[in-house]
């Protein structure tokens, strides 16, 4: 009889599945894997090793640069993580502003999530409306940061600026209709808490167009259920956290385990799985959707009745107004110190660990009391679950492996770091 062994083969790093630049190479025994050996490192941009030659304040942009799916989550963490070692108060307005917009980009961040992961297993239509939705929420971060991604918006000490007053609208032009502008622009006509106040009232409907689709199709079932699971236990012990974790029927969340900004002030529920396969995260991720709906609404409500500060009024780590900056000598030089040398932060460590769409990302900051980082460290959920893919790939079929590196929502701009 010929001797069978098993064959080695690449995956990636430009397969249309791999989600960024991952390469895997592939022990297989036909069709079933018997061994997973990520490779990793095509993306690497040595964030970590930048934010040491680079003031606090400049290295805010490349956070969003992280995982470019979660942009404000990532900066969240980042200035915490200052704030922490500076013990700085934020306004309250700007703590609701915070996680108004977190939960924004959880929305933004299981969109693609929903329509990459359809796409891989092969649904093609929730791809088109998953992007639908996230063109206005796109709209939301370009109204408040004047980028549509990489928003640089929170800073420490509160974020940028407050919400404008007036939602941008589009523009006549040769390629629309004067009836299509005057339709797209009917929700535009107030401020940008109208425009979201709109869109939450509309999003609910839209959940349940994904969930008419997929949660009772039967292929979709029989591509997902009982596919990469993972019990609680192993799931705790491979460091998973976030929709993975909560997926095995863990029901931790750091939003309600360890409150930060004031998700203790508002009403939610944390969603958890029964099986731990592929199937019960995607339900997860659904109502987690759901739920971010629910807190924005809130967020909106309690913004309406209290206008106020969105920034620290220590003026050695927050600008002062743009007005005041041109007839007060003593604010033109705050403004002027603060982005040339920028501001000092005590010599210390902290570590600020936040719930970001993907899990628990975190910022470990060492500081000598210099007005750069002295190290800077970085724990990206997505790296966790990339070492569990192994152990949740054995024993299936190469075609499975697609499936559970959707189930996952890896995003290689923070596993690479």
């Amino acid at each position: 009889m010929a001797e069978i062994r098993n064959y080695t083969m690449n995956f990636g790093p430009q397969h249309p599945a791999a989600h960024g630049v991952l390469r895997l190479v592939l022990e297989l025994d036909g069709e079933v894997i018997e061994r997973a050996d990520p490779h990793i490192g095509l993306l690497h941009r040595g964030t970590e090793k930048l934010a040491e030659n680079r003031t606090f304040l400049q290295s805010v942009p490349y956070m969003d640069r992280l995982d470019y799916v979660s942009m404000m989550a990532n900066e969240h963490a980042y200035v915490m993580a200052i704030e922490k070692l500076l013990k700085l108060e934020v306004p309250e307005r700007a703590q609701y502003i915070r996680v108004m917009f977190d939960e924004i980009t959880r929305l933004l961040n299981h969109l693609l999530w929903l329509g990459a992961h359809a796409l891989d297993v092969g649904a093609m239509t929730v791809f088109l409306y998953a992007f639908r939705e996230r063109e206005d929420l796109f709209d939301m971060y370009e109204a408040v940061s004047g980028a549509r991604m990489h928003a640089a918006y929170y800073r420490p000490g509160g974020v940028y600026r407050d919400l404008p007053d007036h939602m941008p609208h589009y523009q006549e032009n040769d390629f629309r209709a004067k009836s299509d502008t005057k339709a797209l622009n009917e929700n535009r006509q107030g401020s940008v808490l109208d425009f979201i106040e709109d869109f939450t009232n509309r999003f609910p409907a839209y959940v349940d167009e994904y969930e008419t689709l997929l949660t009772d199709n039967r292929i979709w079932k029989q591509r997902t259920v009982n596919i990469g699971v993972v019990s609680p236990e192993r799931a705790l012990a491979l460091g998973l956290t976030g929709p993975m974790l909560r997926g095995s029927g863990v029901a931790w969340d750091l939003r309600k385990k360890q409150p930060y900004e004031v998700y203790d002030k508002v009403e939610f529920d944390i969603p958890v799985g029964v099986n731990g396969d592929s199937y019960d995260r995607y339900l997860v991720r659904i109502e987690e959707m759901r739920q971010s709906n629910r807190i924005i609404k809130q967020c909106i409500d309690w913004l309406r009745k209290n206008p106020g500060s969105v920034i620290s009024a220590d003026h050695k780590v927050a600008p002062p107004a743009r007005a005041g900056m041109k007839h007060d000598m003593e604010a033109l030089i705050h403004h002027f110190k603060l982005f040339t040398e920028g501001f000092h932060v005590p010599a210390g460590e902290a570590y600020v660990g936040i719930e970001h769409p993907k899990g628990e990302f975190g910022i470990y900051l060492v500081s000598d009391g210099a007005n750069k980082p002295y190290r800077l460290k970085i724990r990206a959920p997505g790296f966790a679950h990339l070492s569990a893919l192994d152990e949740m790939t054995r024993g299936h079929m190469l075609a499975d492996l697609v499936a559970i590196i959707g189930t996952q929502d890896i995003v290689f701009g923070e596993i690479d770091r």
